[in-house]
């Protein structure tokens, strides 16, 4: 069990979409799954309390992206849980709710999706009246390197997760449901397929082992043969894609009653003693989370929150889990390095690696050029910022870097011919 935070710095905005609003004020008393803040907006997620004690303030703390932004800060007492949350180790296999009730309930759960993308589980669900869905897929491939919280869970909360996945089939309408595992997690791969068997039209299928076979796109082109249109969601061609830890909260939320107040971290690094998953409650401080995994190595060089590939440095330790928060690793001073950048050779690595079919060497030019609209017409948003292109460059361009930037300013172009 991992220690419960003196401090829990909960952020309003831990979701892809617009932040929650808080229904507490300083010097309330909450307890451990009460709702603190509310999703108002339809790409929003309500937000829960990881801790029991006093709010002490709402500010702005420094986020795992490097930004401050607004987060309730509480400080524990004990761990006094809602009442009705079932905290009992009994599976429960059976779901009477409907399926608006189950959308309803994962809605309340403040649940997303936990492969890192954090999109508000409850809207990928909600199909539009002109859209079907065919299949559900649960993203179990977990490709970045490093990681292994995925591949833990599945081992220890396997039946639960495919629990989890019949209530998602339930709320979505759909008898067909596939769990793609890359082949080097045969043992997961083992244990769900003999799991599975129980399950009426859930199937679990191994996939080959290269990166970035875990992107929604690619998993539903290796496991199904559809490919999504850019610019498109999975929906167009009839599929949902939740990650594994989705589908567990989903269970926790729906069987259980317990909101999304923590998730699994994998903690790591070549000189960290005792690296591990650990089960860790939402705002808890990076620094508490390092300390227990044996603390900062001396040589340590870069933390970063998330894979090694689509991760991002963090800026300060005091950053607090969120429930995007997949990864924490500790990398060597020696291999924090970026080597010097270099003029473009025209080599074309980056165009062959890119699993979108895009030319990062041209959008990371639009990027550092400024020249936005250009991005936008060569498909700029279609990238799935996996990292390969920067990886590959031998002259160690920045070219994520720059279409990350192009991405965020083209997208505020969208929203405002949008919002005319």
């Amino acid at each position: 069990m991992f220690p419960i935070p003196k401090t829990a710095s909960i952020p309003l905005g831990q979701v892809l979409g617009a932040p929650s609003v808080s229904l507490v004020n300083k010097g309330d008393r909450v307890k451990v799954g009460q709702l603190i803040a509310k999703g108002e907006a339809f790409i929003s997620a309500n937000v829960h309390s990881s801790v029991s004690g006093i709010v002490t303030k709402i500010d702005e703390v420094t986020d795992t992206s490097g930004y401050k932004k607004p987060a309730i800060i509480i400080e524990s007492d004990g761990d006094e849980w809602m009442e009705g949350i079932d905290t009992s180790p009994e599976i429960i296999r059976d779901c009477a709710l409907t399926a608006e009730e189950i959308i309803v309930k994962i809605k309340e759960s403040g649940i997303v999706g936990l492969g890192g993308a954090t999109f508000p589980s409850h809207v990928k669900l909600m199909i539009p009246k002109d859209k079907k869905a065919d299949y559900l897929i649960i993203n179990g491939v977990e490709c970045e390197p490093y990681l292994t919280s995925d591949h833990r869970l599945m081992l220890e909360k396997g039946e639960q997760i495919l629990i989890g996945t019949s209530i998602l089939m339930k709320a979505l309408g759909v008898d067909k449901a596939i769990v793609g595992i890359e082949n080097n997690k045969a043992d997961a791969i083992d244990h769900l397929s003999k799991l599975a068997a129980g399950f009426k039209g859930i199937s679990v299928q191994g996939l080959k082992v290269k990166y970035p076979q875990g992107g929604e796109k690619q998993l539903i082109k290796a496991l199904v043969n559809r490919e999504v249109p850019s610019g498109r969601l999975p929906i167009e061609v009839g599929c949902v894609v939740n990650n594994v830890g989705t589908a567990y909260a989903v269970y926790e939320a729906v069987q259980k009653n317990k909101p999304l107040f923590e998730r699994i971290v994998t903690v790591t690094g070549k000189e960290l003693s005792q690296a591990a998953n650990y089960l860790v409650r939402i705002g808890t401080p990076v620094s508490e989370v390092i300390q227990k995994a044996g603390g900062v190595p001396e040589d340590t060089g870069k933390v970063v929150n998330g894979g090694p590939m689509m991760g991002k440095s963090l800026n300060s330790l005091e950053s607090p889990v969120t429930k995007g928060t997949s990864g924490i690793i500790l990398f060597r001073a020696s291999e924090s390095r970026r080597g010097k950048t270099v003029s473009c050779i025209r080599c074309a690595k980056c165009v062959s690696v890119c699993p979108m079919g895009l030319e990062p060497y041209l959008l990371a030019q639009f990027g550092e050029s400024q020249r936005y609209e250009d991005a936008e017409k060569n498909r700029v948003m279609d990238c799935i910022e996996c990292g390969s292109c920067a990886y590959v460059c031998p002259s160690y361009r920045p070219l994520l870097d720059y279409i990350r930037m192009n991405k965020t300013q083209v997208g505020k172009l969208i929203r405002s011919r949008t919002n005319k």
